[in-house]
């Protein structure tokens, strides 16, 4: 009926010689159907459906584009499936937006686990309009780099099929995404050569200046106002000493010099440590009000600085690769046999005579490290307090998660004016408590968590400890009070490992949420955070220059970070799949060491570039060592042995030393630069 009433009118318009009209109305009356409602040609006129199909259409495209492309592109793919399901659910597309969202999911699950969750609730407007994840992601935009060539290549496709489903793209990209272009010229990031050796990689990992401000995965910079990285100056130089006590060391190391001359060629003590003031001074240093206070020097600290000064001037230095060779490192690993799998933690003294492990059977036992006996604490009603070579410490009423010894260094006279007094421990009963080594006691509880602690660790000049749990949170304490100093809150999830900086200025935290946070230790503010892990942190720890960090997690990845612009320096792989449990610096910064599930200790060497020539070497998961899990059935179709996962080998690894069964819960450098290494034997 509408079609011949159409047809009688373009007649009409003929005959009187209104040419443009009928032509304008032939044009529109092509796109309706018999009943006079509009055809739909175009996909972004399709409702909902629109969406799906754009999706589908734009990741093909990239699976199918040039192989140094993929991996840059393919960052494109999360903030596109974030701003496509919301808009779905904000227009009232409720069966849409849930197949959408169920239908693309599993590509994202590895690296956005826990957005994934907050959006998966997700399913009418009223929803997006109080969800914290949707305001997020809608009041800034996501930020991405591209090379021009990929950018240009991308613009040119979704042009080209506007009307299959780029007009949609392009209009997410054009509304919600920030996208930088770089010249491949312009930024070694994107020359050639990387981006083939990108390709080459198994795994995908975030940029550290991708996606929101404040929000994993993102920039360095902390604060969600900023339109661009604007970060805090850092004073990462270490703390000088007062002039009373400097020249209350200088006296000590003259007698020293006096009593023992040095050989032949040999430094004198007080002209090592001469070098080192003049090597702190021409640093950054924090002045005394951005530290926290520390109580007067009494002669134990002094005593621990001279000692400092000696191990120095006299280690096994460890210098830069020379001519193409790693250094040589040494480990010493001590083995816990019978422990039926009940060792969580371990942590070894700075004076090197004792070692400590955590049971999750609620207590800790201390060892010496040489098997000699250890005083007994005061005989009390008659018990014998004769010297034993181990002492169990009991209190906890829940698995104990961490050890840490206070610090203190070897000490030559018979008092041990510098050794090992105190030990800290963390635990599942919420609580942190302090233990005296001469009464094998426990001296102070320290409540404050609302859940189990997770990470314990001591400041780099005692006095000071830092812990992080279950509730989110990190808490600074001093061991004179029973109340937490500072608050550090920012993670979405659980804080599970803390260290601190050299000069105590700072704090990082590590979470489960996959990012590493750096906070001012005096206001307790974030000044830094450190995105690009694709797995749970598993371990921190800051190199003695202070200029470094270095971040692992459950997926065998070690990144490092340079602190003062924030930025990524190198992923460093090699370990199996498990965890990297424990990381160490050597004295110069120039070699890093690790240890984990994997039952090996590998060596790193810091300065160089990995993988210069875009190859690696692939081993078999967990390298020489064994990697530690549950026995499981054998569950492959063919009853045979199922056939290891390869892992990449980064060509920075210097060495690596398996052990027999047994996962490595902690290294230590020495301050002479010899590693020592635990862990338990799991037949």
């Amino acid at each position: 009926m509408m079609a011949n009433a159409i047809n009688e009118v373009l007649e009409y318009l003929s005959k009187k010689g209104y040419n443009r009209t009928e032509a304008m109305l032939r044009m529109e009356s092509a796109n309706q159907d018999v009943d006079g409602r509009p055809i739909q040609t175009r996909v972004e006129e399709s409702g909902g459906v629109k969406y799906g199909k754009a999706f589908d259409l734009f990741r093909n495209w990239i699976e199918e584009n040039l192989e140094i492309y993929k991996p840059d592109l393919r960052r494109l793919l999360w903030p596109v499936f974030v701003y496509s399901f919301l808009d779905l659910v904000s227009q009232w597309y409720p069966r849409e937006s849930k197949n959408f969202f169920n239908s693309h999911r599993e590509i994202f699950e590895n690296e956005h686990e826990h957005d994934l969750r907050a959006l998966q609730a997700m399913g009418l407007p009223e929803h997006v309009d109080s969800s914290e994840i949707a305001k997020i992601y809608y009041s800034q935009r996501y930020r991405v780099t591209l090379s021009q060539t990929a950018f240009y290549n991308l613009i040119g496709f979704l042009e080209s099929k506007e009307k299959e489903g780029g007009a949609v793209i392009v209009g997410l990209i054009q509304k919600q995404l920030n996208v930088c272009t770089v010249e491949r010229t312009a930024d070694e990031q994107f020359s050639l050569a990387k981006l083939i050796e990108r390709a080459k990689r198994p795994d995908d990992f975030p940029a550290e200046d991708e996606g929101i401000p404040g929000h994993n995965p993102g920039s360095a910079n902390v604060s969600q106002g900023a339109g661009t990285t604007v970060l805090t100056r850092l004073k990462l130089g270490q703390m000088t000493l007062d002039p009373e006590s400097r020249q209350d060391i200088i006296g000590e190391l003259q007698n020293e010099d006096k009593a023992n001359p040095p050989a032949p060629g040999q430094s004198t003590l007080v002209e090592a440590f001469e070098q080192r003031i003049k090597r702190e001074e021409s640093e950054d240093v924090p002045g005394r009000t951005e530290l926290p206070p520390r109580p007067p020097p009494i002669t134990r600290d002094i005593a621990m600085e001279v000692q400092k000064v000696k191990e120095n001037r006299d280690r096994f230095q460890i210098p830069g690769r020379t001519g193409g060779v790693g250094p040589g490192v040494s480990v010493t690993m001590f083995t816990f046999h019978n422990t039926n799998d009940s060792v969580t933690c371990l942590d070894f003294s700075g004076d090197y005579r004792l070692v400590a492990a955590g049971f999750d059977l609620h207590y800790i036992r201390v060892w010496s490290l040489d098997g000699s006996p250890l005083a007994g604490p005061p005989e009390v009603d008659g018990q014998d307090s004769r010297p034993t070579a181990s002492h169990r410490l009991i209190g906890h009423s829940g698995p104990v998660y961490n050890v840490s010894f206070a610090p203190a260094t070897a000490s030559t006279d018979k008092q041990g004016i510098t050794n090992c007094r105190y030990l800290l421990s963390c635990s599942a009963d919420k609580t942190v408590r302090l233990w005296s080594l001469e009464s094998w006691s426990c001296v102070v509880i320290y409540r404050g968590h609302d859940g189990p602690v997770w990470d314990v660790t001591w400041g780099p000049h005692g006095h000071y400890f830092l812990t992080g749990s279950l509730d989110r949170t990190a808490r600074l304490w001093s061991t004179d009070r029973v109340d937490y100093l500072r608050l550090f809150v920012g993670h979405d999830r659980d804080v599970d490992h803390v260290c601190f900086h050299p000069n105590s200025a700072y704090v990082f935290t590590g979470s489960c949420d996959k990012i590493v946070r750096m906070w001012l230790v005096t206001n307790g503010y974030p000044v830094r955070m450190f995105t690009g892990h694709a797995g749970n942190i598993t371990s921190l720890a800051c190199s003695p220059n202070g200029k470094f960090l270095a971040s692992s997690d459950d997926s065998g990845t070690i990144i490092l970070w340079d602190l003062a612009p924030g930025k990524l320096l190198k992923r460093m792989r090699g370990h199996g799949k498990g965890g990297i449990w424990s990381l160490t610096w050597s004295v110069e910064s120039t070699v890093l060491v690790s240890g984990g599930a994997d039952g090996t200790v590998r060596v790193w060497d810091v300065q160089i570039p990995n993988d210069a020539s875009g190859q690696g070497k692939v081993i078999g998961e967990g390298g020489a060592g064994h990697k530690m899990e549950p026995s499981v059935p054998n569950v492959s179709g063919a009853g045979g042995k199922k056939k290891a996962k390869e892992v990449m080998v980064t060509s920075d690894q210097i060495s690596a030393f398996p052990t027999k069964k047994s996962p490595v819960y902690k290294v230590m450098f020495t301050q002479q630069n010899l590693v020592l290494a635990g862990g338990a034997y799991l037949p």
